[in-house]
């Protein structure tokens, strides 16, 4: 028997008239269950990248694609080797230097530490920052007044407003040409810093991070033309791994090259983790789901018993009699899976397009985030199909091993 013929007979039995047991009613329940299962699986693998995705483009104002670091000290100077190799690299869009390092604010309260950043002009040309600039100027200078841009956090903490041009903030940094032991007085440089802004991104950066101009957080360093970073935009299209493999190779272990990937490492780990949870959690939900059908088989290998003797005297052999059950479940499974597929993909596509489901609380987005993923999909399609064959296999096996009626009996 060929397989063209085993999956005619299994969608006649799909499509066949009602019968007066209990088969009908128990594949549309374990198709309406593998609906419903499909359904929540792409919902929320779809809202997992959506917040993902969110995440993610949060955290470029601070993460760049390629950022390049020093492996023996904290600050380095940009020589020419290393300005050669990156004009040589092809890919590579925008440049700009950063120096970044921890210092003290004395507030009214207690003292506690912060994370001083000195950007350059092409600062958001990389990691576009300005989009988060929620309060005050968008931009830093360094005359006549040095002003900053702070964590919205940060700036409710300090008690500053942006639209109040007494509103300044000093910091203190340790100096490490003064022994403090000898002059604790002189053992930490200042810098008074106007809060001309404020900026909401995320928790992490809003309630520590502060943007000054580069050459006012150097001279508070004591880093004259020295930097911490050398950060890089790719142009659209460019592999970041192939670049920090070429940069990594020219440059050699005296920098560290990471990707916008490893610069946060944990966290992108961990929501993959958890993605990967929630898709093994439906895909349990989807089996115990199955065992209505796995039920509904084996009824239909009972009421089919006449059509196996006919099969079987027309030289129809074991296995052709046991891939038609199979075809039978993978098309039930199918039938509800495709169903529940295109509905959570309708739903999906509403939240994108009217945020149907608001986020409740103050958050950056006003609704849940949905970003559809085509791997997704394609994977929820092979899940319905795995599921279908493991429900069918018993009532396959057994279908094998029924004793068929004779045909003389009637």
């Amino acid at each position: 028997m060929n397989r063209v013929l085993v999956w005619q007979i299994a969608i006649r039995y799909l499509r066949g008239k009602r019968s007066a047991n209990a088969v009908p009613i128990l594949s549309r329940i374990s198709m309406v269950a593998i609906a419903v299962g499909s359904a929540a699986m792409i919902i929320l693998l779809s809202v997992f990248n959506g917040f993902e995705y969110l995440i993610s483009d949060l955290y470029k104002a601070f993460y760049p694609e390629i950022k390049i670091t020093t492996a023996k000290n904290k600050f380095f100077e940009v020589d020419d080797k290393l300005n050669q190799t990156i004009s040589t690299i092809g890919g590579i869009a925008v440049i700009t230097r950063v120096i970044e390092d921890n210092v003290l604010i004395n507030s009214e309260d207690q003292p506690f530490v912060a994370k001083l950043k000195g950007i350059d002009a092409s600062y958001d040309k990389v990691n576009n920052y300005k989009r988060y600039v929620t309060e005050g100027r968008n931009t830093v200078a360094t005359s006549p007044e040095p002003t900053a841009i702070l964590g919205i956090q940060l700036m409710s903490l300090l008690s500053l407003d942006p639209d109040n041009v007494f509103s300044e903030v000093m910091l203190y940094y340790p100096d490490a040409s003064v022994n403090a032991a000898i002059n604790p007085q002189s053992a930490f440089r200042s810098q008074k810093l106007r809060a001309d802004g404020a900026f909401q991104a995320q928790d992490d950066f809003d309630s520590k991070y502060i943007l000054a101009a580069l050459p006012v957080v150097q001279q508070l360093f004591n880093a004259e033309n020295k930097y911490s970073s050398v950060e890089l935009k790719l142009k659209p299209g460019t592999d970041a791994d192939d670049v920090k493999q070429t940069l990594q190779t020219q440059l050699g272990k005296d920098y560290v090259i990471e990707t916008q990937f490893e610069q946060n490492k944990t966290m992108y780990l961990v929501m993959r983790s958890e993605k990967w949870a929630i898709y093994g959690i439906l895909f349990l939900v989807l089996l115990i789901a199955s065992f209505n059908m796995i039920g509904a088989l084996s009824l239909l290998v009972m009421e089919k018993q006449k059509d196996m003797a006919i099969l079987k005297a027309m030289g129809a052999e074991r296995s052709a009699i046991r891939s038609i059950f199979m075809a039978e479940g993978v098309l039930w499974s199918l039938t509800g899976g495709i169903t529940g597929l295109t509905i959570g993909l309708l739903v999906c596509w509403g939240q994108i397009q009217f945020n149907w489901i608001a986020l409740p609380g103050a958050y950056v987005v006003d609704a849940f985030p949905v970003h559809i993923q085509f791997t997704d999909v394609l994977m929820v399609i092979a899940t319905i199909i795995i599921v279908g064959l493991l429900a069918s296999w018993y009532p396959a096996i057994r279908s094998t091993r029924v004793e068929a009626p004779s045909l003389r009996s009637n």
